[in-house]
Parts: structure tokens; C-alpha cells; sequence
């Protein structure tokens, strides 16, 4: 495997790099003190985020000791700067006005503070949950991991019960709330529980097809607090798009959905492409319209064998496909025209082994963010570390199902039969995935198990594991190779092969 990945690599990232000391730094901020005081003294994210506006300037304290307890926080926030290498102090607390900012400043030092500094880090609560809040849906499209149609189901959650997810998970300090599908503007119910989530002060996002995206429906998103973006679109052309979706003319308007909420300047937007034998050859045209569209980011999906995903899995792309097209992505990126990311947790790993090669500058630890900071960038990556699923991310279902992941069909829990916190805490599926010593095969032994990890989707769409190893990374070639032949061979008379 060493062989593989290059010994200048290797000798850089498990030698030069010492993300040890990072951490040990850091470690040293929430030391037992801190950590002690934070669980006392902050008994729940919602104290914490208190003192944190408090701090910012935006909350009032509500006595003598809270006045106290956020100098103590303040003194913790100093130290982590000088870790990290911030200077502005008027900077942070700008940037903690923002209400989800505070939630997620809160979560983080809560989950540091309860379960010390791993890597990657245990969180407390999820600071992402994607919630496909209905399965219907006006298109067709032949890989969607919810086998949505056009029909509501029957046991989706009723309005109040939404509500009442909303404040579950607020209450227990989940940062940023995205609502999929289905299509969600056809839901009714789609635009209270928005409102009200963003009043709540989560950072509220939706990922939709954008075939709704009328003039009149981008400013309703506008005013309920809808703070990013993401239109699904796979082509450059109508034909590709149009195939893929199921509904002819679904590219135009997609496309016109873009340009109004690019127009309106009110969003953070991205374009979410599914890379697949189907279009890869067409993704270098996708960017240059996603930046001749106007939009921030372009994102490219990992493909997961999961609904009607199983129907199409040959046209799922090869390790080496892959590992071209992100290292693609990458060069993309570096010309700083968009921002390209991918859901694949192996981009992380390319940005790092580029940045060791001296031929890239910019990490992304994650498909919503990147960082630049050298040896402590790495150090992020492996406390962000690659995959989340039922580490910081889960996934709820139109009628309360709660999972690791959207493309991950799992049932952990049902928040109509226990309590969101109740399930996170719990769940034995949840805790496997977020102990990689569990992990399979490379996915365990690889340098790059921290920032990486696999995709635990994939890795369970392939082999209905979720510990097994991905299939989609070159280090585990030889998995996908087995795994083709078994696909290929030919089935024998009776249905058996």
C-alpha cells in the first residue's frame, strides 16, 4: 500500500507532519478544568450558546455567574487561537454573532470536553442532520437513494410532529438542519418547519431538484431563513440530464431554477452532481457551467448503490475513474474560479497527499468546507475526519426514521418511539461507526483511515457491511476487482450462478 500512495508521501504525513502535538496542544485548552467546568457549569448546548452571545455581545447575561463563566470561556477561546494562530479576538467574536456559529463553537467544546480529543472527533450531537422531510417527488430519477415517486407516504410525519422534531433538535444542539427528498418544496409542510428551524438559529439549507425554483418560491426562501442551496443537475445538456432524471424538459428548468436563485443574491448555491459512467466525461463542461451559472460551489457525488441506485450499479465508476476524476476536481479547485468539493472521503486524502507533493495548497476536510493551514489544515482533517456518518452527520426519514446517513438505509431509531438524544447516545450501529478500529481491512490500516475513513455507505451498498472497506478507493482496487467479477458472471439456468 506504501508502494502505492509514494514513500515521499508516506514519510511526510506519518513523520513530518505531527498532528500529535497539534492535538496535544489543544488538548491542553479543554484540559481537566475546562472540561469539568464546561460539563458543570454548561449543562446543556443551549447554556453554552447563551454565554457564547453573551461573549459576542448579542446576549445580556443572566447574572453575576454567568458574567464569570464566559471570562473563563473567553480565556479557553484565547488559548485556542493562539493554537490555531488567530489574532483577532474582534474577529471570533463577529463571527459568534451568528447564531449556528455559537451552536456549533458550543457542540464542539461540549463533545471535546465529554469525550476528549479524538481523532476523528465523538460529537455529542450530530452538527449536520439531512432530513428528506417527504418522499414525493415530480421526477424519476434512476439513482435516487429514496426511491422517491409521486406519492406522499402514509406515515409521514404530521406538521406538529415536525415541529416537535425541530425542537428535539435544537435542544440538543444541532447546528445545520438541510431538507432533502423527495422533491421538499412540493412538501406543504416543507415551509413552516423551515421558518422554524431557522428561528431556532440552526443554519437551514435545502438540496432540491430545482425544477420549483420559480422567482416566487426563492423569495419565500429568502424570507423563512434558507441560508444555502444545492440544485441537483448531472449534465451540460439537456439529453444526459433529462435521461437521467426520467422527465423530458427537467434540464431547462433546473437550469432557469439556478439562475433565479443565483439572481436573487440571497443564497449560498452550489450545483450537486452525481459522477457516473454516464457523465464523466462531460464533468469538465459541468464546472465550466456551474461557474458561468454564478454559483459558489460545485460538488461532486460519491454514487451509492442504494434504491434505485442497485438498478444502475454498472455504471458506478472504477477506483482509478474515480481517483483521476478527483484528482481532476483538485486542479479545478486550485484555479480558484469555484469551489469544488465532493461527498467522496478520499478527496480529503488527495488534498493532503497534494498539498505534501508541494502541488496543491488547499485541504477539504469535508464536502462543505476546506482549509488552508499548512500542518495544522492536516490536523483539521483529522479531527473533521472524512466520512461522518453517525459521527456528526445522521440522517431522519419523512416519517421519523433516524440513520447514519441518507445513502446508508439503516434504521437506528424512530424519534416517534424515542428521543432524537436518546437514539444518537445509544444506537450500537451509530457507536460502530464511529470506532474505526472496527473498520475492515485497509479502511482499518490505512494512514489515512483519520482523515479519510471510506465511504461507510458504499462500503454497505457493495457488501451490506458498513465496516467492509470502499470499494471506490484505489487502495482497495482489488476489492472492486473481485467484486466486478461477481457481478459479471453469467447467470445459470434456475437463477442460480
Amino acid at each position: 500500500m506504501d508502494e502505492k500512495i509514494g514513500g515521499d508521501v508516506v514519510s511526510s504525513y506519518t513523520g513530518k507532519v505531527d498532528t500529535t502535538q497539534l492535538v496535544s496542544q489543544f488538548q491542553r485548552i479543554v484540559d481537566n478544568r475546562f472540561a469539568k467546568f464546561i460539563l458543570k457549569r454548561m449543562t446543556t448546548p443551549k447554556k453554552f450558546e447563551h454565554a457564547l452571545g453573551v461573549f459576542a455581545g448579542v446576549e445580556d447575561p443572566s447574572s453575576i455567574g454567568e458574567k464569570i463563566e464566559v471570562k473563563t470561556i473567553e480565556a479557553a477561546l484565547k488559548r485556542a487561537m493562539k493554537t490555531f494562530g488567530i489574532d483577532d479576538i474582534n474577529a471570533v467574536k463577529e463571527a459568534l454573532r451568528e447564531p449556528f456559529v455559537r451552536k456549533g463553537v458550543a457542540i464542539t467544546l461540549r463533545s471535546v470536553a465529554r469525550y476528549g480529543i479524538t481523532r476523528p472527533q465523538i460529537f455529542e450531537a450530530p452538527l449536520l442532520i439531512v432530513w428528506n422531510i417527504t418522499k414525493q417527488c415530480n421526477l424519476k430519477c434512476l439513482h435516487c437513494y429514496a426511491n422517491a415517486g409521486p406519492l406522499r407516504h402514509r406515515d409521514e410525519l404530521t406538521l406538529e410532529e415536525k415541529l416537535k422534531v425541530v425542537d428535539q433538535l435544537d435542544d440538543a444542539g444541532v447546528t445545520m438542519l438541510s431538507f432533502s427528498g423527495g422533491e421538499p418544496l412540493i412538501s406543504p409542510d416543507f415551509w413552516r418547519v423551515a421558518e422554524y428551524a431557522s428561528g431556532k438559529g440552526m443554519y437551514t439549507t435545502i438540496a432540491t431538484n430545482g425544477t420549483l425554483l420559480t422567482k416566487e418560491n426563492v423569495e419565500r426562501l429568502k424570507k423563512i431563513g434558507i441560508r444555502y442551496v444545492e440544485v441537483s443537475l448531472d449534465a451540460p445538456e439537456p439529453k444526459t440530464h433529462d435521461m437521467f432524471r426520467g422527465v423530458e424538459g427537467a434540464w431547462e428548468r433546473t437550469v432557469e431554477g439556478i439562475r433565479n436563485v443565483v439572481k436573487s443574491g440571497a443564497f449560498d448555491t452550489a450545483i450537486a452532481t452525481t459522477a457516473t459512467k454516464y457523465n464523466i466525461k462531460e464533468i469538465p463542461q459541468m464546472i465550466d457551467l456551474a461557474i458561468e451559472l454564478g454559483v459558489k460551489k460545485f460538488i461532486v457525488f460519491n454514487f451509492v448503490p442504494t434504491g434505485r441506485g442497485k438498478e444502475i450499479i454498472m455504471q458506478d465508476l472504477s477506483p482509478k475513474e474515480r481517483n483521476d476524476l478527483l484528482n481532476y476536481l483538485y486542479d479545478r479547485w486550485q484555479e480558484k474560479k469555484i469551489d469544488i468539493f465532493s461527498t467522496s472521503p478520499t478527496y480529503s486524502q488527495i488534498g493532503i497527499e497534494r498539498v505534501l507533493q508541494g502541488t496543491g495548497k488547499t485541504y477539504s476536510p469535508t464536502h462543505f468546507a476546506s482549509a488552508d493551514y499548512g500542518e495544522t489544515g492536516i490536523g483539521l482533517a483529522e479531527f473533521i475526519g472524512g466520512c461522518g456518518a453517525g459521527r456528526l452527520y445522521a440522517s431522519l426519514e419523512d416519517n421519523g426514521d433516524v440513520g447514519p446517513c441518507v445513502f446508508l438505509p439503516i434504521k437506528v431509531g424512530n424519534i416517534r418511539e424515542k428521543s432524537f438524544k436518546e437514539i444518537w447516545e445509544n444506537s450500537k450501529v451509530l457507536q460502530e461507526l464511529r470506532n474505526r478500529d472496527l473498520y475492515e481491512e485497509n479502511c482499518k490500516s490505512c494512514i489515512f483511515r483519520n482523515p479519510c475513513g471510506g465511504c461507510r455507505a458504499r462500503a454497505y451498498g457493495y457488501f451490506g457491511n458498513y465496516l467492509a472497506p470502499d470499494p471506490g478507493c484505489t487502495y482497495n482496487e482489488k476489492y472492486y476487482d473481485e467484486m466486478l467479477n461477481e457481478f459479471l458472471i453469467p447467470t445459470k439456468i434456475g437463477g442460480k450462478r
